[in-house]
């Protein structure tokens, strides 16, 4: 493999891998030297509280092939992986986890596919056996969920194991907002998409360094990062609400001044509770208002470009 002119960049975060990141490595390796193709090997290390940071400066030692980024701190899966896509120098970018968990056997598949021209290829989770039954569980149902309020679609069990053409990582360096899900940005980008699915490997070694709190974080991430229905939700209510307690308070109304003829039978306390659920369906609507301004200036602090353009023909006059 040769690091001057890369075809493939492989991209790793690194965060307390320590324990298995030098098996991880050797098997990576043995993998990309049948590619035939020059290679890079770009590490991520997001803060890493172990010595794993020593042990990619051993590997780096003993192969060319392997590049570093160290963060001062923790800053996040996600923002390790953006660091690596923003440091590839390859026609292509492929990016895998370090836990083992995603099996390198695939990565060949992956390059064919790109070779025959998809700009994207996902590798899809369609067995986890070392999942827990809550996480597989709330996994499903999130991606239900998501995609009933989000204009991007996510493949249930896509993850982060995919590669992306140069083209499509170009597009992804001109996306700059912080708050970001790589695998969610990328189809929001669009481009040609294949999937390979996968069962997950068990970790080479360690625990999983995501706890279900930072599951939970991701999650509401991932709806904040990729959609503004929730800045609607208070509004849907109100417009229910709202009609319903006007309704209900012209029947009291109506009893009050020709007796009680629809057999409401409404007290002075009802009137007060009718009236005050008008108010709160007035709110929520004008807090839907509220929440349809901001989600234009949502859109606008994230400067994502306006659109993609996939392929043009500049031989012709648009």
């Amino acid at each position: 493999m040769n690091t001057i002119h890369p075809e493939l960049s492989v991209v790793v975060p690194v965060y307390n891998e320590q324990a298995g990141i030098a098996a991880f490595h050797h098997s990576v390796t043995k993998v990309l030297s049948g590619l035939k193709m020059p290679c890079e090997i770009i590490y991520c290390n997001d803060g890493s509280r172990d010595n794993s940071l020593q042990t990619l400066h051993e590997l780096a030692s003993r192969d060319k092939t392997v590049r570093i980024i160290s963060f001062s701190r923790n800053f996040g899966k996600e923002l390790a992986i953006t660091a690596g896509i923003h440091a590839a120098r390859g026609a292509a970018v492929l990016t895998i986890d370090a836990d083992g968990q995603h099996p390198v056997q695939h990565i060949p598949e992956f390059v064919a596919r790109w070779r025959a021209g998809a700009k994207v290829v996902v590798g899809v989770r369609t067995l986890d056996r070392h999942q827990g039954f809550m996480k597989r569980v709330g996994s499903k149902y999130f991606y239900k969920l998501f995609n009933r309020i989000s204009g991007t679609q996510l493949i249930s069990g896509s993850t982060d194991f995919r590669l992306i053409d140069h083209t499509v990582q170009r597009e992804f360096n001109r996306l700059t907002e912080r708050n970001r899900i790589t695998r969610g940005l990328i189809d929001w980008l669009g481009y040609k998409q294949e999937f390979i699915d996968f069962e997950a490997d068990e970790r080479i070694a360690g625990d999983a360094t995501y706890s279900v709190r930072q599951l939970i974080k991701l999650s509401i991430d991932s709806v904040i990062s990729l959609s503004v229905s929730p800045l609607y939700f208070v509004a849907y209510i109100g417009v229910v609400v709202l009609p319903l307690a006007l309704l209900l308070l012209l029947g009291m109304i109506i009893n009050a001044i020709f007796g009680d003829v629809l057999g409401l039978h409404a007290t002075g306390g009802a009137y007060i509770e009718v009236i005050t659920l008008c108010l709160v369906g007035i709110l929520m609507v004008s807090q839907g208002i509220i929440g349809l301004y901001l989600s234009h200036i949502h859109a606008e602090s994230q400067s994502r470009p306006l659109y993609i353009i996939d392929e043009a023909n500049s031989s012709q006059q648009l």
